[in-house]
C-alpha cells in the first residue's frame, strides 16, 4: 500500500493522499478503534477540528485539529463537508472547514471515517434504526408469513439472521434494537417514560420478544411516590416473576394484599415508597439511604406500615408477602 500510494503521489498527489488516508482508517478498523480515535484520525488527517453527532444515539465526539478533544454543544455549520450514518438521518460526521465543496482527500476522510464510525456505533450501541412503523409491526407480527417477516427485516436494516429485540414503550410506537442496550441508548429511543425490554432473540423470532416486552411493560411504574418502582422493566431479567402476570389480569379486582396496600397508602403519603425502597434494597440501612431517612425513622415508619397491613415486614416471609404485593399492585394498575 505504501508503494502503491508513493507511485500515486508522483502521479497525483491527491490520489497518493486518498490511498494513504484509505490505508489508515483500515488499521484502525482492524485494531478496533472506538469512536474517538476514529474523529481524532479524520481530524488529524484533514487538518481541521472533526465533529461526530448521532443525536439519536446521543453520541457526540468532537477533536481538534492537534487532536485534542473538546466537545461542543453549538450545532453543526450545514455549510461543513459531511457524510451521513444513516441515509436520510441527522447523524453525521463533520469536518469543520469553511470551503462549500469539500476537496477530494477531505471526501475520500469522510467517506472511510464514517463508515467505521457506523461499524463501531453498530456494534456497541445497536443499529441506528430506520422508523417505519408498517415495517416495525409486520417484523414483530407473529401471524405473518415468514417471507414478508423477513423482507420487513431487511428493510429496517437487520440482518435476518442476526438477532434484536422489541422493546414496548407505554407512550410510543414498538420498537426494534440491535446490539447492547444501556441507559443511554434507550432514553436516545424511548425517552424518559416506562418501557418494557424484550429479550435478544434470532430476527425471526421477534415476534416472542415482543410478547415478552409487553409483559414486561406491565411490571414498570411510574416511578413516583404513589407509584413506585422501575420505569424500565427487562423481561430477562423476570424469570418465574412473569408467571404472575398471566395470574393478574389488568383492571381486575385486586388481590386482598393489594387492596391493604392501596388502603395504607391512600391514608399514609409516605408508605408506598418506604415500602418499595425495603423490597429494592440489600438492607434496611440501604432502604433508608435510599428514601434519604435516618434509620430510626424506617423503623418506626416500618412499625406502622405493618399495623396498617396486618403482616410483618421485617422477616423474610413478610418481606416476600410485600414484594409480592407490590408486584401484583403494578399488574391490577398497568
Amino acid at each position: 500500500m505504501k508503494e502503491l500510494a508513493g507511485r500515486l503521489t508522483a502521479l497525483d498527489p491527491d490520489a497518493g493522499a486518498a490511498v494513504r488516508v484509505i490505508a489508515y482508517f483500515d488499521r484502525l478498523s482492524e485494531s478496533r478503534a472506538g469512536l474517538e480515535a476514529l474523529v481524532r484520525g479524520a481530524a488529524v488527517l484533514a487538518g481541521v477540528p472533526a465533529r461526530l453527532v448521532d443525536a439519536e444515539r446521543r453520541v457526540r465526539v468532537r477533536v481538534e485539529a492537534d487532536g485534542t478533544r473538546r466537545d461542543s454543544g453549538a450545532p453543526p455549520d450545514p455549510g461543513w463537508p459531511s457524510a451521513a450514518l444513516v441515509p436520510g438521518g441527522a447523524a453525521a460526521l463533520w469536518l469543520e472547514r469553511a470551503e462549500a465543496a469539500p476537496s477530494v482527500v477531505d471526501a475520500v476522510i469522510l467517506e472511510r471515517a464514517a463508515g467505521a464510525v457506523r461499524l463501531v456505533l453498530d456494534r456497541t450501541r445497536g443499529r441506528a434504526p430506520v422508523d417505519d412503523p408498517a415495517l416495525v409491526e409486520t417484523v414483530l407480527d407473529s401471524g405473518a408469513p415468514e417471507a414478508a417477516r423477513v423482507h420487513a427485516a431487511r428493510g429496517l436494516g437487520l440482518d435476518p439472521g442476526g438477532t434484536a429485540r422489541a422493546l414496548a414503550p407505554l407512550d410510543g410506537r414498538p420498537l426494534v434494537m440491535t446490539g447492547r442496550v444501556d441507559a443511554e441508548t434507550l432514553t436516545g429511543r424511548t425517552g424518559t417514560g416506562r418501557v418494557g425490554v424484550g429479550p435478544e432473540v434470532p430476527v425471526l423470532d421477534l415476534p416472542s420478544s415482543w410478547a415478552q416486552a409487553r409483559t414486561a411493560l406491565r411490571f414498570t411504574a411510574e416511578g413516583t411516590a404513589q407509584d413506585p418502582g422501575p420505569r424500565v422493566v427487562h423481561a430477562d431479567e423476570l424469570g418465574g416473576v412473569a408467571l404472575l402476570a398471566d395470574l393478574v389480569a389488568p383492571g381486575a379486582e385486586a388481590p386482598p394484599d393489594v387492596r391493604a396496600l392501596e388502603a395504607a397508602g391512600a391514608s399514609t403519603p409516605w408508605l408506598l415508597a418506604t415500602l418499595d425502597a425495603v423490597v429494592s434494597t440489600a438492607s434496611l440501612r440501604a432502604a433508608a439511604a435510599e428514601i434519604n431517612v435516618h434509620h430510626s425513622t424506617l423503623q418506626d415508619r416500618l412499625s406502622h406500615a405493618e399495623h396498617l397491613l396486618g403482616w410483618p415486614l421485617r422477616t423474610p416471609q413478610g418481606r416476600l408477602r410485600l414484594q409480592l404485593a407490590l408486584t401484583m399492585r403494578h399488574l391490577t394498575r398497568s
